[in-house]
């Protein structure tokens, strides 16, 4: 087995939990299209809870797929994809040159 196939494999395992859930999928789609956005406003366009958005946004924050700007009071999020993209960019070369 390729070492580093084994090991990009290994490496997006978080992604793709991150990326299972429904909620953070909506959540991140909603922040593709408005850029930028309080837990509030994103909440007012979910059929989930404050606490419940709040939750999703620091598993999306600790997994590098969203990032905040404090803003007096409030603390604005938008997306921060291109950890996340190159790792699975990463993976989909690995994928054509050792397993196709």
């Amino acid at each position: 087995m390729n070492e580093k196939a084994i090991q990009t494999f290994r490496d997006c395992i978080p992604l793709f939990q991150v990326l299972a859930d429904e909620a953070r999928q909506d959540i991140i789609l909603l922040l593709a299209e408005k850029e930028a956005l309080t837990v509030t406003e994103i909440a007012d366009a979910s059929r989930l809870s404050r606490p419940a958005i709040s939750h999703h946004l620091k598993i999306l924050r600790d997994n590098k797929f969203v990032e905040i700007e404090q803003k007096g009071t409030q603390r604005i999020y938008s997306l921060s994809l291109d950890s996340s993209v190159a790792t699975l960019k990463n993976l989909i070369e690995i994928v054509e040159s050792e397993c196709l």
